[in-house]
């Protein structure tokens, strides 16, 4: 096997992948922002509500249109690109991608149209079903996917049939409640809410610094710094549920992250700034903060987290134990018919190391041929690259407490300070649209590449994954995929510049004569008779 297919396949899903999350948060979080601006109008019965729900509901809309389109062509990889590792968990991974198909996908789809074209057609309260539901199948969508990927990240309730050559459920119960897959989703949605939270807020200050759609744009921000601030704050409070997760399902990678080389005394110091150095194994120029790492890792002061050399002699272990397993393998697959009980004994004794016996596969055709070199070797190809884990993550932390300031500082201001807002806020509010954006990417890069050298953690390695493809036949599908998914990207950038500087266009009249009239009353009523403010 090639090496540069591996790669190239890699980098191909990579980039699609990466592609397709730019649309992702953003549906997440605004199909919940319009359903709660539609709530609202359901209860006060002011235009301005309905207003504001069909325009962020059609920035919604075309997010939504693109974000299928790149998302159905990724599906199509695991076929193309992956057919060994299709073939290898398929009765896994795909059951958690077809009920996200049957169940919300479609649940999402049907109510999208009926949202759009059931305005005077559906009752009030129906609508705002429709809102709800459409929001629903959105987050189904996603817990499905990441369900499907949490195993990949810990693989449960599933074991490796040797008459089959394949893996097998054995729990559905355990993938659906896998911790990983339960972490990852209600972090990453959470993630999605502060996207879209960030978005509204940011567009909403740009009309107010522009003059325009004033009454729109205040309960736009009023909306967005509440459900922003609660959804910041979860960010960071399910992140730290995450690197718990991490503790003790993915040790290698949470010491990638924090670039610990060596096992430190309990409770481990979070570095919080360093030039993590992977040949020289050591960490140039580091601020540490005591006790944190531990605290987050473990939630204890006693108990430590593993470094990433005492991990390198633990995977050669299972290296060592993993060929065993792959011996009895072979003998088992001699005769199918006669099989014995000692061959069958010593693999379920050796079985879940299995997949650390294929990392060899990448330097010699049979791992029992395997020389002491080449199990060192195939025992630090476990080891991902460093620098890149240990600075995204710290990105992404970076930016999660700085949405959290963000919309801190405007919940308080359209709370308590009547929404005056000084205009170099305003500034900052729509220079912080894409930073969201990077802050999720990071997260999924961190995500999947400390997970590497493994398409399934401790089961199947990347480089066994692969199709048969030739190098010439990947760079043409990756030219073309970044060739389409980069006109969809400029297609949506251009829709939705074009109706932010539109503005709502809908209801306009019926709006208009209702804030006049709105504003009119507030001028001529004396204040003890006004109803509560909205």
């Amino acid at each position: 096997m090639e090496l540069d297919i591996v790669e190239l396949s890699r980098l191909q899903f990579a980039l699609t992948a990466m592609y397709h999350f730019l649309f992702v948060p953003l549906t997440l979080g605004l199909s919940i922002i319009v359903a709660i601006m539609e709530t609202v109008y359901v209860m006060t019965n002011r235009p301005i509500w309905r207003q504001m729900t069909k325009f962020w509901g059609t920035l919604f809309g075309i997010n939504f249109v693109l974000g299928v389109a790149t998302g159905i062509t990724m599906e199509f990889q695991f076929g193309m690109n992956w057919s060994y590792y299709s073939h290898y968990v398929g009765d896994i991974f795909g059951a958690p991608l077809a009920i996200e198909g049957m169940m919300a996908f479609f649940l999402e789809a049907t109510f999208v149209g009926l949202f759009f074209f059931g305005w005077d057609k559906l009752s009030k309260v129906g609508h705002l079903v429709t809102a709800w539901l459409v929001a629903l199948g959105s987050n189904f969508s996603a817990l499905w996917i990441l369900i499907a990927n949490g195993w990949m990240q810990n693989p449960v309730g599933a074991e490796f049939n040797p008459v089959t050559m394949r893996m097998e459920m054995t729990s559905f119960k355990e993938v659906l409640f896998n911790e990983v897959a339960q972490a990852k989703f209600v972090h990453t949605v959470s993630a999605g809410y502060v996207t879209a939270a960030v978005f509204v807020l940011g567009v909403s200050a740009w009309y107010l610094l522009k003059g325009r759609h004033i009454e729109l744009a205040r309960r736009s921000i009023a909306v967005a710094a509440s459900f922003g601030l609660a959804s910041a704050l979860s960010v960071v409070v399910l992140g730290d549920e995450s690197g718990y997760s991490a503790s003790h399902t993915q040790k290698m990678k949470l010491a990638s992250i924090e670039a610990m080389w060596e096992t430190h005394e309990a409770p481990a110091p979070f570095t919080l700034v360093g030039i993590p150095d992977q040949e020289a194994r050591e960490t140039h120029y580091a601020i540490e903060i005591p006790w944190v790492m531990g605290l987050i890792g473990t939630r204890s002061l006693n108990t430590e987290i593993a470094g990433i050399d005492q991990l390198v002699e633990t995977a050669e272990q299972r290296v060592r134990s993993g060929i065993l397993a792959y011996d009895a393998l072979m003998d088992i697959r001699a005769d199918l018919n006669n099989i014995q009980p000692d061959d069958q004994l010593r693999f379920e004794q050796h079985s879940d190391d299995l997949g650390f016996a294929m990392l060899l596969k990448r330097y010699v055709d049979d791992p029992r041929d395997a020389t002491e070199e080449q199990i060192q070797m195939a025992a630090n190809d476990t080891v991902p690259t460093v620098w890149p884990l240990f600075w995204s993550f710290r990105i992404m932390v970076g930016l999660g407490f700085s949405f959290i300031a963000l919309m801190g500082y405007f919940f308080f201001m359209s709370s308590f300070r009547g929404m005056r807002f000084p205009k170099l806020a305003l500034q900052a509010a729509v220079i912080m649209i894409p930073a969201p954006w990077i802050a999720a990417e990071m997260g999924w890069f961190v995500s999947e590449f400390g997970r590497q050298p493994w398409t399934v953690d401790g089961v199947l390695p990347t480089a066994m994954s692969v199709s048969a493809l030739s190098v010439g036949e990947l760079l043409f599908t990756l030219a073309g995929f970044i060739i389409f998914y980069t006109v969809l990207f400029v297609v949506e950038m251009g829709l939705m510049i074009k109706y932010i500087r539109k503005g709502p266009y809908m209801d306009v009249d019926t709006t208009d004569a209702w804030m006049t009239k709105h504003n009119n009353r507030l001028a001529t009523t004396p204040a003890s008779e006004l109803a509560p403010a909205e």
